[in-house]
């Protein structure tokens, strides 16, 4: 006899479910409409949607023209997140989109976020965030003033880079909880130890495997070694500012190195790639890297480095399908 049929995982799009198998190459961690909280108001700054529209068109299909078959929206909520726009992008421009919940790291967060939720004040709650979130995936992702849309594919959420706050723990915590229960991936990127914030997640019972940390091209996280014990923690590495060299990040050339020194530790599987790129940014400058860069501009010094062609769409494809599958 023959066991039952395992359900092929599908993944939250705005336009409905996808079979993960189906998603073609993965960029895991970009911006669509990234908008720094309160912009939207200021006097000072054109928010013409029209245009809007049309640059984010016009960069998603040079991206499905490099090879682009999906694109990750990991802004979270409240910061430019706009989930009909989103829906209009992806049928015109054949891209799949996965808009994600969550929020961080603390300074982003708006007042209501941050206001005391006790005598003697503490933080909000992780289980007021995982509720939140939850919601986000179960009834849909929340669309101002208007209703609830889609599920959201992710949940993201991020810590201050000087050390991870009390508020920014509940942050975690919360995501942890959503992700547990929903079975949506989750994204962490991470603040000042990237293992011990990794930790705070698998101690809500999260698999490993449904985790995603982000930031580990930071050349802090390089130097401290704890990229491929990530890894072997079974969580996923994404290396997530492909196209930025400067201080805080490494090259192109030394990103290339660090993915064929993981490949050679046996953690090829494990690898995610993205640019962190900014389709427009409104009130803080944008990240200004096609979303097609790790294609066009990255995956031939992959191959410079001797990593074969077939690792290479793994990790283009396979990985990032098997995190976003909802499972």
């Amino acid at each position: 006899m023959t066991g039952p049929a395992t359900a092929t995982p599908t993944v939250h799009t705005v336009l409905g479910p996808v079979p993960a198998a189906e998603l073609g190459v993965v960029a895991v961690h970009e911006a669509l409409l990234s908008v720094l909280p309160g912009a939207q108001h200021a006097h000072d700054i054109d928010f013409d949607r029209a245009d809007i529209f049309t640059t984010l068109l016009t960069k998603l299909r040079d991206f499905r023209a490099a090879g682009g078959g999906t694109l990750v929206d990991a802004t979270g909520m409240f910061h430019g997140r706009d989930v009909p726009l989103y829906e209009n992008l992806s049928r015109a421009s054949g891209v799949h989109i996965v808009a994600s919940a969550g929020l961080g790291p603390e300074n982003l967060l708006g007042g209501y976020f941050l206001t005391p939720q006790t005598n003697p004040p503490t933080p909000w709650p992780a289980d007021k965030f995982a509720d939140l979130f939850t919601q986000e995936i179960t009834e849909g992702m929340v669309v101002p003033r208007v209703e609830r849309r889609g599920p959201a594919g992710l949940v993201a959420t991020a810590a201050n880079p000087d050390g991870m706050t009390a508020t920014e723990e509940s942050l975690f915590r919360g995501a942890a909880r959503a992700g547990r229960d929903t079975g949506v991936a989750v994204s962490l990127r991470y603040g000042k130890d990237a293992v011990a914030d990794l930790d705070i997640a698998l101690d809500e019972n999260l698999p490993a495997d449904r985790i995603v940390v982000g930031g580990l091209d930071r050349r802090d996280a390089v130097a401290a070694g704890v990229v491929a014990e990530i890894a072997r923690r079974g969580a996923y590495v994404a290396l997530d500012h492909v196209g930025t060299e400067d201080d805080e990040h490494l090259s192109d050339a030394e990103r290339a190195a660090l993915v064929r020194a993981l490949v050679d530790a046996g953690v090829g599987h494990r690898i995610l790639l993205s640019s962190n790129a900014t389709g427009v940014a409104q009130g803080h400058p944008a990240r200004d890297i096609p979303f097609g860069h790790v294609l066009t501009g990255f995956v031939p010094q992959l191959t410079a480095a001797g990593i074969a062609d077939d690792t290479v769409q793994r990790i283009l494809t396979a990985n990032p399908q098997h995190l976003l599958g909802v499972r």
